[in-house]
């Protein structure tokens, strides 16, 4: 059974640095706006572990012209854990309370192996790919609430 909660930024750090920073200092999976007061964090739960989170920052991409935008980041879920449908139900949760916290849109910069999960959940892509120095070739992709 999976529990889909709020958490805190340190823990949304524990399921981030092995899934996206592996091999890099922990300090690589903590985001500078991991606690600043419109930054909010889910996570999934699953016999008392987190084992995915995504953290949505209140933060506007210039190219979009939307008021009340949050930037989806560091979504991450267990190896072990993948491919159960636990992204999905993070993600879903986390738009509602970004529309109950007043956001209306949402956008990301997406690797490019998450670009179809990103596609299959309503998110757009936005221009060509682009690389991230020491991550790899990501899209821009967005999602009007």
């Amino acid at each position: 059974m999976y529990k889909v909660r709020e958490i805190t930024a340190a823990e949304a750090h524990s399921v981030r640095h092995p899934v996206l920073r592996e091999g890099k200092p922990f300090e690589s999976a903590i985001f500078p706006e991991d606690t600043i007061e419109d930054t909010f964090h889910v996570g999934v739960e699953s016999n008392g572990e987190i084992v995915g989170t995504v953290t949505f920052i209140k933060n506007s991409e210039d190219v979009f012209k939307e008021a009340n935008q949050y930037q989806l980041r560091g979504m991450a879920v267990l190896q072990k854990y993948q491919r159960k449908g636990l992204g999905e139900l993070m993600v879903k949760k986390a738009e509602s309370l970004m529309l109950q916290r007043g956001g209306a849109f949402i956008w990301l910069n997406a690797r490019e192996v998450a670009v179809l999960f990103y596609k299959k959940i309503g998110y757009e892509k936005f221009g060509n790919s682009f690389n991230v120095p020491g991550i790899g070739p990501h899209f821009l992709m967005y999602k009007k609430m």
